[in-house]
């Protein structure tokens, strides 16, 4: 095998970034019947397959495939096998690192069969196995022949531009991406905050009610248990809210109100400020989700759809 330079390398990647890109991107626009821009980026770079590749050439160190491909390139089914692998475990971890620091899965199997944590499933490890064949016994090789020939300069300087493009990208998307899983976790906060108000408020009211009927025993039987329901889901919210709304308990009705518009104004500013983001994200993933913040997530989604004005957003 080839000993490739640095630049090589990376020409190599950005390359196959691009190659995925246009497989996935055809493939889903196909199905869609309209162009949709797969991948985490803006721009047309899908960088899982470009690690992928290069672990079928061997390269990058968080990528195997060809680590573990290369020694077998003279077994087609050790090859599939090596890919199956590497490109499994590549999958699995990049889907699990990225909804742990962005909150949000981009893309799962949980609707396929024989899934793994919604992270891989077995048909697209199968999948990646055949495409590790084809890559390194077929599409490859031209690659690299075209590759190897260019100018070292040209390379360089190919690789320079791609990589200052590909970073500013890349910086772009990850700010958007944390600032959504902030969101989400601001809304969640807000939701809590909002559900308190509204028993607080109930409880003001069943109190001026059990004042106007005081002489009524039937009424206040009923308004004491309804109370009671009341007063265990206030306390189950103080507990998950903390100490954030400790002083509502000497406001009146009108305070809570206000207090509650207020709320309210936050959550939907929320809703607004991350639904161009949403948009993105649910036209290049329709299967995007979020288990940690079901709720919020799916309350966005239903705000983009409301705002939408009976069309879909995606």
């Amino acid at each position: 095998m080839h000993v490739y330079t640095w630049y090589q390398w990376l020409t190599f990647f950005y390359l196959y970034c691009f190659f995925g890109w246009i497989f996935e991107s055809s493939y889903v626009s196909i199905l869609k019947r309209r162009f949709v821009n797969r991948g985490f980026l803006n721009g047309p770079l899908c960088p899982i397959y470009g690690h992928g590749s290069l672990l079928v050439l061997l390269a990058l160190g968080a990528v195997m495939m060809l680590v573990v491909s290369e020694p077998f390139q003279d077994s087609l089914l050790l090859t599939w096998v090596s890919g199956v692998i590497g490109a499994t475990i590549l999958e699995y971890v990049t889907g699990w690192a990225m909804e742990q620091l962005f909150k949000v899965r981009y893309w799962g199997y949980s609707n396929q069969k024989f899934n793994l944590h919604g992270y891989i499933c077995l048909s697209s490890s199968i999948a990646w196995g055949f495409l590790t064949i084809f890559m390194t016994h077929v599409i490859h090789k031209p690659i690299e022949r075209a590759v190897l020939s260019l100018p070292v300069m040209w390379d360089i300087l190919f690789v320079a531009v791609v990589t200052v493009v590909f970073t500013a990208d890349a910086i772009v998307c990850t700010r958007e991406a944390l600032a959504f899983g902030r969101s989400l976790e601001a809304a969640r906060k807000l939701r809590q905050d909002l559900d308190m108000l509204r028993v607080q408020t109930a409880l003001l009211r069943m109190d001026a009610e059990d004042r106007l009927h005081e002489t009524r025993t039937d009424l206040e039987t009923r308004l004491a248990g309804r109370r009671a329901d009341l007063e265990a889901r206030l306390e189950e919210l103080r507990s998950r809210t903390g100490n954030r709304l400790e002083g509502l308990r000497g406001k009146s009705e009108s305070q809570l109100l206000e207090l509650l518009k207020e709320k309210e104004a936050s959550l939907a500013a929320i809703r607004e400020r991350r639904r161009k983001f949403l948009r993105s994200v649910l036209r290049s993933n329709p299967t995007a989700s979020s288990r940690r913040y079901k709720d919020e997530f799916q309350d966005m989604i239903h705000y983009l759809e409301d705002s939408g004005k009976g069309q879909s957003p995606f």
